[in-house]
């Protein structure tokens, strides 16, 4: 059997296909799946996709139509697919339930680290020769308190790095993790965190209940000289009410991986076209914004993990099993 993977970066090609050889032949595709390219998909049973491809009703029956039965998606998330379509279609959806946190943490904390420190406006000057140290002062981060929204995996990792610099812990979770609280975090509500907070960071997954959970009033509870930190949804913040609080002054530095409108922008070459999103276009011009295009988890390590998991959610399909990373089982026959 041929599987069909949509989206695949070219570091991830040879990955992909090494890890499937001896399994499944693989034709790997680096257009993402939308419902311009969904018939693309026509006489594969098995199609792989990204985080950024949109599995909308009309996606979706335009791949039950082609005789596509099983999607394999992969990321952990997976508000991009309706899955109550699926399920109606008789499409098998699995995703990847969990990998490398360090990837996120870790690059979670490249992105603090850069705005803090204004890494991005120092390399700018010091290539035009300008060494200057005008507007580059930065805060030491220890004795400071780093409010950690969401406490899995990855927020415990994110906290680890915290406590080794010798910052004050607040969490906040609707489950909290032991291990956190060992490290001597506080958890507290969420206006108390962005109260108190230097430097706030999101690891909670984007479902309904937290669409902008960073909205206005959120935004304006944090401190003036908060950093803020997204490395998980862009829906998680109400980026039109961010841009208006960095107007109007506000924040010591923001850290974006993700942007709640990245589909169709992020992972593409859009330097010769231009930006029609106005939004993104003004956030991107603030010296104390850094914006990078949801790389977080884009480590050989992670990305690693993720095709071997997406391997064997493939093989556990073929084989008449249901795993743990499934969604929508495969319809009874």
């Amino acid at each position: 059997m041929e599987i069909l993977a949509f989206g695949v970066q070219a570091d991830e090609k040879p990955m992909i296909e090494r890890a499937f050889a001896g399994h499944h032949d693989v034709r790997c595709l680096d257009v993402f799946l939308t419902e311009d390219t969904a018939p693309i998909a026509a006489g594969y049973e098995i199609i792989s996709t990204s985080v950024n491809a949109i599995l909308d009703h009309r996606v979706l029956q335009t791949l039950a139509a082609g005789g596509t039965q099983m999607i394999a998606q992969r990321s952990t998330g997976f508000n991009n697919i309706d899955l109550e379509v699926a399920e109606r279609l008789g499409l098998t959806v699995a995703r990847v339930s969990s990998y490398s946190p360090y990837s996120v943490a870790e690059f979670a904390w490249t992105l603090a680290l850069a705005v803090n420190r204004r890494i991005v406006r120092a390399s700018n000057r010091t290539r035009d020769f300008d060494f200057r140290l005008d507007g580059l002062m930065g805060r030491d981060l220890r004795g400071r308190t780093a409010g950690v929204v969401g406490t899995g995996k990855i927020g415990e990792a994110f906290a680890r790095i915290a406590h080794g610099f010798g910052m004050r812990l607040l969490g906040w979770d609707v489950v909290e993790n032991p291990a956190c609280a060992e490290l001597g975090m506080e958890y507290v509500d969420k206006d108390r965190l962005l109260a108190e907070a230097d430097l706030v960071s999101l690891h909670v997954p984007l479902l309904p209940a937290t669409h902008h959970l960073l909205d206005a009033a959120a935004l304006k509870a944090m401190k003036d000289d908060a950093i803020l930190v997204n490395s998980s949804r862009g829906g998680l913040v109400d980026t039109e009410a961010l841009v208006t609080e960095l107007r109007a002054g506000r924040f010591a530095g923001v850290g974006l991986d993700v942007y709640e409108a990245e589909a169709g922008l992020f992972f593409l070459d859009k330097s010769l076209a231009g930006i029609e999103d106005d939004t993104l276009a003004r956030l991107v011009t603030f010296p104390h914004v850094v914006v990078t295009s949801h790389q977080a988890y884009y480590t050989e390590d992670a990305v690693g993990q993720i095709i071997d998991t997406t391997v064997q959610n493939v093989l556990d399909y073929t084989a008449g099993r249901r795993g743990e990373n499934v969604l929508v089982p495969r319809a009874a026959a």
